[in-house]
């Protein structure tokens, strides 16, 4: 995998950073964006002590953004070969309690951002033949109290993945979705600390994906669940 470039989304933090680091670790040279580009550009300085590594700023509910950020990458690194779509965001109430707003804010980054990431980067796909990764959750199969909005955004999210996959492996374009479970990460203000060992790692959910890029081109794990081995103490 060397000399291969790859794109990840919501890369500064939490699953995303994990999945970098792994890539690093392959010879993968990473580019990560985020919506803050101070943000970005920080966690690739951070990353470079182990291998080349870009941040951008990019807000993937933006299609021009996710634009522009594939041709700066393409500008610098001359290719894509992977995309990981990890941007997420979740706020978890009643139904009769979401806003307007947080509706819109789930819909538009975890399923409306995915299809802009694939929109801005099939084409350099297309030229590398390259795979294009959703991260998912169980909650793109599994419902739950005070989820309806987050499940509404990943359930959509695994469909869009599935389908897309049927469209783009004629291109010899792999597509996979890899569902987590409970996962040690910043997400939802969550700070991770020694109370979360139990729990899914982010560098867990990035060996998973070196895994699938290193898997023979005549095989594709479509759909990926995976779960913390123990529950919690």
């Amino acid at each position: 995998m060397e000399n291969k470039v790859a794109y990840i989304t919501g890369g500064t933090k939490g699953i995303g950073l994990g999945i970098a680091k792994v890539l690093q670790k392959q010879g993968i040279t990473v580019a990560i964006s985020g919506r803050n580009s101070k943000d970005a550009v920080q966690a690739a300085e951070e990353l470079s002590s182990e291998g080349a590594a870009y941040g951008i700023g990019s807000n993937v509910q933006n299609y021009k953004d996710e634009e522009n950020a594939v041709a700066e990458i393409v500008a610098k690194f001359g290719r894509i070969d992977y995309v990981i779509a990890n941007a997420g965001v979740g706020y978890f109430k009643p139904v009769d309690e979401l806003t307007l707003e947080e509706w819109s804010s789930m819909i538009d980054t975890n399923l409306t951002g995915i299809f802009h990431t694939l929109k801005a980067t099939v084409g350099e796909l297309k030229k590398t033949e390259g795979y294009f990764i959703t991260i998912s959750s169980l909650a793109g199969t599994n419902f739950f109290e005070n989820g309806a909005g987050y499940n509404a955004s990943k359930f959509g999210a695994v469909g869009f993945t599935q389908a897309a996959m049927l469209d783009l492996r004629k291109y010899n374009i792999k597509v996979s979705t890899i569902m987590p479970g409970s996962v040690a990460s910043h997400f939802n203000g969550n700070e991770p600390s020694s109370k979360d060992d139990w729990k899914i790692q982010p560098e867990d959910i990035g060996e998973i994906v070196a895994d699938l890029l290193s898997m023979n081109p005549r095989a594709l794990p479509s759909k990926i669940e995976v779960r913390p081995a123990q529950t919690s103490k």
